[in-house]
């Protein structure tokens, strides 16, 4: 039963990122671009959070689930600014600017900025092997961030992609989303994290999603990116995400993680016909190899056992 359940967690955590990693062309396909704007990015915000809110209200009643105590309240209050509101507001303002395939090389650090924000909050020690790797992943986006600001303005002149600050700021506050949730997950199951998560916001994001809801005509194509990303992004998808580090173990089923750039590169494919480019796949391969690596030097090196006394026997 045991080895069943671990396969079935790694089949869920596999299906969670697959679910995360559609949410960078949906996203872009709800915003449009600035050329061609649909959904506000406020309102892709705020109404995927009233959406999944309003689905986990009925979740909550039908389930029973009771009221957190006052000590989970601060951690839960972190998680909503970071994954409710800061992620997909800056997520959503970048990918009106840039492709989905070059925010998912630079959102490709988020397995390694969640463990750094875990060695700072939680007091988790690690190598020296893993900040280096830390160093490496960062210089290598920064790199990938120059190469495509020069490419847009002709190669004549040096800067970035002021996006892709907003992209930073998007893995540093889902990072610290997911480090306080993660805290409150053993009190509160898994399933029933997000659902406070989006019912704590409730109050602010379903009003304000009927105050900013569109005049103007929308496309279509824009309320399916919105719908998705309001109940898989938001919502189904840490269902599966979570129940699957539940079964399968956290350390294995979190290096299925590793697959979301590339999966969200091949979904802009079809979703928004960007085309294959090797320089931006290669960067994201760079990226989750330093990532790869810091995961498995994220630990400190267990202690020596200490040695017998003289004359004793193990």
């Amino acid at each position: 039963m045991k080895l069943k359940d671990e396969t079935l967690g790694m089949w869920l955590g596999v299906l969670g990122v697959a679910i995360f990693a559609v949410t960078l062309p949906m996203t872009r396909l709800a915003t449009g671009t600035t050329a061609a704007p649909q959904l506000s990015p406020w309102f892709v915000t705020l109404g995927r959070a009233a959406l999944a809110g309003v689905c986990s209200v009925i979740f909550l009643l039908a389930t029973r689930s009771p009221v957190p105590q006052r000590q989970h309240w601060k951690p839960l209050g972190i998680a909503v600014l970071g994954n409710a509101v800061g992620y997909p507001l800056l997520l959503a303002y970048a990918l009106r600017v840039v492709t989905a395939s070059h925010a998912a090389v630079i959102t490709a650090l988020l397995p390694l900025v969640s463990a750094m924000v875990a060695a700072w909050v939680l007091h988790q020690r690690a190598r020296l092997g893993f900040w280096v790797c830390a160093v490496i992943g960062s210089l290598l986006v920064l790199v990938f961030s120059v190469l495509r600001a020069q490419q847009h303005s002709g190669g004549v002149e040096f800067g970035f992609e002021w996006a892709d600050l907003l992209l930073v700021g998007a893995v540093i506050a889902a990072s610290f989303g997911y480090i306080f949730g993660a805290k409150v997950t053993p009190a509160l199951g898994a399933e029933r994290v997000i659902c406070w998560v989006c019912v704590m916001a409730l109050p602010v994001t379903l009003p304000a999603t009927l105050v900013l809801w569109p005049s103007q005509p929308i496309a279509t194509s824009a309320w399916v990116g919105f719908v998705y990303v309001g109940l898989f992004s938001m919502w189904i998808g840490f269902f599966a995400w979570y129940r699957g580090l539940a079964l399968g173990g956290a350390l294995r089923v979190s290096q299925t993680q590793l697959l979301q750039p590339f999966l969200s590169i091949l979904a802009a494919i079809p979703l928004l016909g960007e085309p294959l480019d090797l320089v931006t796949l290669g960067f994201a391969a760079a990226v989750v190899a330093t990532v790869v690596i810091g995961k498995r030097l994220s630990q400190p090196t267990a202690p020596r056992p200490a040695p017998l006394p003289k004359g004793s026997t193990p």
